[in-house]
């Protein structure tokens, strides 16, 4: 038949060829630095323990029994993710600290040397 292909003619597919530079997504150059995963980790614990507090409130004000202590428990993870957060803060914020003094230290010892 005329519009039937056989599979001589058929090419085999060829890979998307993007130009160089462009890729389709955003991509960040920046590196993780200290404290970026506990920060990620304490975010995921702290809304988990939001949804758990709404869950256990709801019954409260909806007039349903209220949940079982165990629910109230999970409650606690918000408190634990938002100090698990701070920690990675002060985490970083320690490590730029001591970028910085290093930065200043090389600085001043080449000017004393210099003088």
């Amino acid at each position: 038949m005329p519009g039937d292909k056989t599979s001589s003619s058929r090419t085999s597919p060829r890979p998307l060829t993007l130009p160089v530079g462009i890729y389709p997504g955003q991509v960040s150059s920046e590196t993780p630095r200290a404290g970026d995963l506990l920060v990620r980790t304490g975010a995921v614990v702290f809304l988990v323990g939001a949804v758990a507090t709404m869950a256990t409130v709801a019954p409260l004000f909806l007039g349903a029994d209220p949940l079982p202590p165990a629910a109230y428990f999970v409650c606690m993870l918000m408190g634990v993710g938002f100090l698990v957060a701070a920690g990675g803060v002060l985490r970083s914020i320690a490590e730029q600290r001591r970028q910085a003094r290093g930065q200043t230290d090389g600085r001043t010892a080449g000017a004393d040397s210099a003088a």
